[in-house]
Order: structure tokens, then sequence, then C-alpha cells
């Protein structure tokens, strides 16, 4: 068997065409496009090229970008005064705080100062509550973008046994919430489950989230399984690399996302859609 590549590339310049659409309508509703506000605390360079893309993207399809960037000694009445701000302005629909912060502040705090209404993330204390009970809400990006590529690849989750291997509040936790909200049969495993590769081999749809580049092996996928890769490990000798050992896997699954080019692609995507979204609730839409 040779797997369907999902091609992540693909979908998630279509979510950004249907994003650019969505921002033309609302410009011509409401007299201005939506806002997202960024918030950078100190020269991280990974996190400066985070934040240079996802206002790059916001400028492509027409979401007015703010960009706003704090000395790495930025105290914690700085930043919370910055965020109380955008909180109460109306132009700002959404409101990202890059993670990591530097050590003396506390990144949780500060994430969950931001006005649910404006958590583009999906990451605060009330976004997980509300995805938790199944009520609207904001989602967080990478799993929601995960849910999409699902979705167009025509992957039916009702009633399907889906293992996600991570648990982490960023992706793991809100990921096993959205499976469940589409009726699958969903397993959250991790580094202290019993037998790991018995139970990936279970899955017909299997989430891989962990950070360590090829761990999942071909003998872990079922035959036939949709395998979702959102791992992006950078090797020693140059390159990437995923979670899950492409080549042997996708001789086994009916279907896998690649890295580069998977899921990376749809978690900026998704963050322009939910910022669209952010701008309609605070409308009233």
């Amino acid at each position: 068997m040779s797997a369907t590549i999902i091609d992540g590339k693909r979908v998630a310049a279509q979510v950004r065409q249907e994003v650019a659409a969505d921002v033309a309508a609302f410009a011509d509703r409401y007299g201005r496009p939506p806002g997202l506000a960024t918030i950078l605390i100190g020269e991280d360079p990974a996190s400066a090229v985070y934040v240079g893309g996802k206002q790059r993207a916001c400028a492509e399809v027409g979401i007015q970008g703010f960009d706003h960037r704090l000395d790495a000694d930025a105290s914690r009445e700085q930043v919370v005064t910055l965020i109380e701000q955008l909180n109460a302005d109306p132009a700002v629909s959404g409101i990202l705080c890059q993670l990591p912060v530097p050590g003396h502040l506390d990144g949780v705090e500060l994430t969950n100062l931001i006005d649910s209404d404006k958590d583009v993330d999906g990451l605060t204390i009330a976004s997980a509550g509300r995805l938790a009970l199944g009520l609207p809400g904001l989602r967080s990006c990478t799993p929601a973008g995960v849910l999409r590529l699902l979705d167009d690849h025509g992957v039916d989750l009702e009633g399907k046994e889906t293992v996600v291997i991570g648990r982490s509040n960023l992706f793991g936790k809100p990921m096993a919430q959205l499976l469940l909200s589409r009726n699958a049969t969903v397993t959250t495993a991790h580094s202290r489950t019993t037998d790991l590769p018995e139970v990936a081999r279970r899955a017909d749809v299997l989430i891989v989230a962990v950070g360590r580049p090829r761990m999942v092996a071909s003998d872990w996928v079922k035959p036939g399984a949709v395998v979702i890769d959102v791992g992006m490990n950078r090797l020693d000798g140059g390159g990437l690399a995923g979670d899950v050992d492409f080549d042997g896997a996708s001789e086994v699954a009916a279907a896998i996302t690649p890295v580069p080019g998977g899921v990376g692609p749809m978690t900026i995507a998704q963050l322009l859609a939910n910022t669209v979204q952010a701008a309609r609730l605070q409308a009233g839409e």
C-alpha cells in the first residue's frame, strides 16, 4: 500500500482564500476589517519569525495587524496594561501573546488575561471550558486545523477508533475534545501508556504530537489507518522530520500528512479564520 498524501499546503491556501472573502464581506458590513494584535516580549529569534509570519499572513488576507513588541525586561505591569488596552479596543478582534515569555513572566497568567472572545489561540481557561462543555467558542488553532484536514480528506470520524499520542494543553487535550465532538471513540495516549505501540495499532485515525523525531514506527500503524503527524523536529544534520517514520508508515497507512507541508501550514490559516470568527462574535453575529 502507498498512502495518499494529505496536502496541508493546498488546504491552507483554500482556507486563506475563504478568509480573504470573509474579511472583505466583514469590512463591507462594518466599515473596518477584523484586526489581530500580536504581543512579542523579548527577542527570541524563533518567536520573532513566528510573529512576523502571522503578521504577513494577516496582510495577505486583509486583516489589520497590530504588532506590539516589548523589551525582554518588560514588567508584568507593562504587559498587563497592554493586554487590558487591547481587550478594550474595538478595532482588535483577536489577541495573541507569543509564547514562551521571558522567565520573570508567567505565560499562563498573561494568556488568561486575554478576553475569551478575543482568544484566537483558544488557550484561556474560558476557551478550554467552552470546548469541554461543547459550547460555541474559539478553538486552539492546530487541533482545529487538523480537523479541517480530516474533513477535507473526507474522513468520517463518527464511531471511529482514534488515538491521540500526546496530552499537552496546547494540542493533545483540545484535539481529543474536538474528536469527541464528532462522535469519535478517543484514546489519549502518552509516555506513561502501557504498550504504546499496541494502543497506536488500534487506531483508525492516529494523531501524533510528541516532539520526538520518527518515534512512531511503521509497525505502530494499523493497515489502512489515517495518520496525522503534528511533529516538527529539526535534525542534527539539517532538515526536518515529523514524529512518525514517514517512509515506513506510508507503506501501511491509507493516508498520511508529510512534514513539512502537512499540519504546519494549517496553524496560521486557522489563526486567520479564528480572527474572523472572533470579529463576528464581537459584532453580535
